[in-house]
Formats: structure tokens, C-alpha cells, sequence
């Protein structure tokens, strides 16, 4: 397994190495945005990279969106295409070492990017993050990818190992997914217990 580092991620990102990377929201997160009407709920999203989804939530009227990233680079990315985007709120840390509080989390490929054995650790501070009615929303890999590098996939039976003894909710088949991304994604959403 190679280590998943911030040169690892930063070097990704500086030489166009983000085949993930659709160029814009996805359509499952950019529906589910259009429903929000609370424009002062804090909303994390956790290795955001270039962050298509915390830029479209900023032109809607969010104000309380964080982005926070391990790699540099793609902070400066959103800093240099959304210049009216608060720079505090753009969070060069290690998702794992935050201590603040959010309303709403959102995955959006990280879940995927970090090692699998801190799916378990991931699922815990997600849960700590989240304020009591809190929820995590987003997609997850419903399809086997990589095992030595990302994108790591998997399937529901094992996510929802994870997620039951904090969350409920849902998590189902996608059906608007991008299409690259066509039947092999899941739809969560999350709300903690």
C-alpha cells in the first residue's frame, strides 16, 4: 500500500493525476442542494479536493461551508476560481485531527481516497463532527476498484457495518449518478443516532 500523504495528494493534483475529478458538482449532490432552504447550516466537506460542491453551495447563499484537505493545492485551486470564498473556511489539516462541530457533512470522494482500515476511524469522527441531529450525506463506491491505491471501493454489506452503530438512515442505489459513474454508486444519507 503506498502512503497516502499530503506530497502524495498534492503531486496528484500538480500533475493532472485526478482522473476522479468530474470538473463540476455531481448531479446526486447538486439535486440534494437544490432541497436545502437552511442557508445557515455549517457544512463540512472532507477532502474536498477542487470542491466543485463547496463552490456551487457558496454562489447558492451558504456561508458556513468548510472545506478541509490534507493537500495544499486544491485549497489553492478554489482559493484562485472563487476568489470571494472565505479563506479561513478552506482548512489545510488532517480531516482526523478537526474539532469543530457541523451540521451536515458531505462525502464526496474521500470515504474512497483514504486507506480502508480507517474506514472504521473515518465513520467515529464523522460521527464526533456531527452536532446532535446531524447528518452525512453523499456518495460512496458500490463497486470493486483498487486494492493498493485509490480509488478503494467496496459494497453496502460492508459500509453498513460501519455506519449502523452510529447512523440511520439510508443508503441506496444512485440512479442519477454522472456517467462515468453510472451503477456504481450509493447514495447515503445519514442522520446520527
Amino acid at each position: 500500500m503506498i502512503e497516502l500523504s499530503e506530497t502524495f495528494w498534492n503531486n496528484k493534483y500538480l500533475h493532472n493525476k485526478t482522473g476522479w475529478d468530474l470538473g463540476e458538482i455531481s448531479n446526486p449532490l447538486k439535486e440534494y442542494f437544490n432541497q436545502l432552504e437552511d442557508k445557515s447550516i455549517r457544512i463540512l466537506i472532507p477532502g474536498g479536493g477542487n470542491s466543485y460542491e463547496a463552490e456551487y453551495l457558496f454562489n447558492k447563499g451558504f456561508n458556513n461551508v468548510f472545506v478541509v484537505d490534507i493537500a495544499e493545492e486544491p485549497l489553492k485551486r478554489i482559493r484562485n476560481r472563487v476568489p470571494s470564498f472565505p479563506k479561513e473556511n478552506l482548512i489545510h489539516a488532517d480531516f482526523f485531527e478537526l474539532e469543530n462541530v457541523f451540521d451536515l457533512i458531505i462525502e464526496q470522494t474521500f470515504f474512497c481516497a483514504i486507506n480502508p482500515k480507517l474506514r472504521p476511524k473515518y465513520v467515529q469522527k464523522v460521527n464526533e463532527l456531527l452536532t446532535g441531529s446531524g447528518k452525512l450525506v453523499g456518495l460512496l463506491f458500490d463497486a470493486v476498484l483498487n486494492e493498493d491505491h485509490p480509488p478503494f471501493g467496496g459494497s453496502k454489506r460492508e459500509y453498513e457495518e460501519y455506519f449502523t452503530p452510529y447512523f440511520k438512515g439510508s443508503m441506496e442505489p444512485c440512479y442519477n449518478s454522472s456517467e462515468s459513474r453510472q451503477g456504481m454508486e450509493l447514495f447515503i444519507k445519514m442522520i446520527k443516532k
